[in-house]
């Protein structure tokens, strides 16, 4: 079952979720973000090294506390390695006092229905079997919505939930995630037919799930997920905004947390020195954990 601890951390932490998750295709970009170009590393072992080794100051930095940053959320390869001789997970909750994600989804399959479901997860139940082994608190899969089509979002809300059976099967705590496009015309419209989906999903819930949801056109819409007793928590993604922007509109939007993954890391440099890397990342942190807790 899950950890008791983390649970109520989650529910009550006065604070965001960090997104440590990118995976193999967005590496490049979030290194190159970093100020490593993709000319000073060959192959992808090389390249992992240097994101863990990113993740790692971050996860190890004195501005990263868990009294701000209730959770993090890791990519399969972070979960497999170690800072400072501890398995990443362990660490997280051990030594920094937050609740350990894993990123489980293989990626987007091509759009239909002005959507895009999440590629097979063979797998799956092995990895699932791992993540438990590992000190792993719960887990993340990423859909994508680009169009106000309720056949496409119904798919969608339908193979979330499917996974999640699939997650909380194995005693660990899913996270949903079913992102709305921000720049998409009828944006609006497509929240308000993702909301109805979800609520009627949620009716077939045994225990709890969390939601991880785009930052929606009107203040306060996803409230009555935030107050369903089978959602633990509503976290917001920053689907493309820039942090000051996301975490603008997240403060008008009650009860629901931070979960930023390029958002966290803007400014952060691997030239910095140590000083100035903690006075960037404490900055970020400070700003997403205010407009997280209103």
């Amino acid at each position: 079952m899950t950890n008791a601890k983390m649970t109520e951390q989650m529910r009550a932490g006065r604070g965001f979720i960090a997104a440590l998750d990118q995976s193999g295709g967005s590496t490049p970009k979030a290194l190159k973000q970093y100020g490593i170009s993709e000319g000073e590393y060959s192959g992808e072992e090389q390249m992992f090294d240097l994101i863990h080794a990113m993740r790692a100051r971050i996860i190890q930095s004195p501005a990263f506390t868990g009294d701000k940053v209730v959770g993090a959320i890791l990519f399969e390869q972070t979960m497999d390695r170690k800072i400072d001789g501890i398995p990443t997970a362990t660490y997280l909750w051990d030594k920094r006092g937050m609740v350990p994600f894993l990123k489980i989804d293989k990626g987007l399959e091509a759009e239909a229905d002005g959507v895009q479901l999440m590629k097979p997860m063979p797998g799956l139940d092995a990895l699932l079997a791992r993540a438990v082994k590992a000190g792993i608190y719960g887990t993340k899969e990423r859909s994508v919505i680009n169009a106000a089509n309720r056949k496409g979002i119904a798919a969608i809300v339908a193979q979330q939930f499917d996974i999640g059976r699939q997650v909380a099967a194995h005693g660990l705590m899913p996270i949903l995630e079913p992102e709305v496009t921000i720049s998409i015309a009828d944006k609006a419209e497509a929240e308000a037919i993702l909301q109805e989906e979800i609520l009627k999903a949620l009716e077939g819930v045994e225990g709890q799930v969390m939601l991880k949801l785009s930052l929606p056109t009107v203040p306060d819409f996803y409230q009555p997920l935030v107050r369903h007793p089978k959602v633990l928590k509503v976290v917001a993604l920053s689907g493309g905004h820039s942090r000051e922007a996301a975490n603008q509109i997240l403060a008008q939007n009650h009860g629901i947390i931070a979960s930023f993954s390029r958002a966290l890391s803007e400014g952060l440099s691997a030239k910095q020195t140590e000083a100035e890397f903690d006075k960037v990342l404490k900055n970020a942190v400070d700003s997403i954990h205010a407009a997280s807790i209103t």
